[in-house]
């Protein structure tokens, strides 16, 4: 099992960031992306793009508040097609030069429950690596997501999850009355989340649930939670409601 660190994050974001850059380099950039619908590849990629440079100006300044955004993008809105992979490419070190300047445990403004330095290098890595995934799939590209990498996206995702609450109203009807689904893979990972009335709790564990998602590999699991692949594509067991319940309810 791999042991993930900041350091590791951080160099496993710049790697992502920089095959996401190779991918779309020469591209039709008015691809439509039909994992982000209502995007094409120049949305996705200015997006993604974006979201490296303010998460960049945030850790480098260790912010003890959000910056704003939309004036990020908006600087980069007539970047010309061209140069878009390179600018994708660049924005590589602009991060990891703000994540590596600092201790993981420096304190800043997160939007998770983690409000340190290394909350960034986590998120960051895994906003790219769903983000390459769209920019691959819409490309016909299979994106490439390597086990550990995965099985950590799973856990970062229901680690954030209860924290969007704040923009998906939907998050907060993730409680019960106990009950609990499984997540398994053939690589072994699995995970049993348990509704309670307050919210949900997860751990690592195959035991016996309510609902059951079966994936051949974390990587497909990952995609699934994040809406990039198809539950009913899967093997899917118990009260299967259940499961496309928190995936209507989970989606952020």
């Amino acid at each position: 099992m791999v042991d993930w660190t900041h350091e590791r994050h951080a160099a496993a974001a710049v790697t992502r960031i920089e095959r996401m850059a190779r991918t779309v380099e020469g591209a039709d950039f008015s691809t439509p992306v039909p994992t982000c619908p209502g995007w094409d590849l120049r949305q996705l990629v200015l997006h993604t793009g974006a979201v490296h440079r303010w998460a960049a100006s945030m850790v480098r300044d260790l912010a003890s508040e959000r910056l704003d955004r939309t004036a990020i993008e908006a600087g980069f809105a007539d970047l010309p097609s061209e140069e878009l992979a390179a600018w994708l490419h660049k924005g590589a070190g602009l991060l990891d030069e703000a994540l590596t300047a600092h201790d993981a445990g420096a304190p800043m403004w997160a939007w998770g429950g983690d409000r340190h330095v290394r909350f960034w290098s986590r998120r960051q890595l895994h906003e790219t690596v769903v983000h390459h995934a769209d920019a691959a799939l819409a490309l016909g590209e299979a994106p490439g997501i390597a086990e550990d990498v995965a099985i950590d996206g799973v856990e970062e995702f229901l680690d954030v999850l209860p924290y969007a609450r704040r923009w998906r109203p939907e998050v907060r009807e993730l409680a019960g009355d106990g009950e609990t689904i499984s997540w398994r893979t053939g690589s072994g990972a699995a995970w049993l989340i348990t509704l309670g009335p307050e919210g949900f709790s997860y751990e690592r564990s195959a035991a016996r649930a309510t609902a059951t998602l079966h994936t051949d590999t974390a990587a497909e699991l990952l995609l699934v939670v994040w809406r990039r692949g198809e539950l009913e594509r899967h093997r899917l067991e118990g009260e299967t409601k259940l499961l496309r319940w928190w995936a209507d309810h989970s989606m952020i």
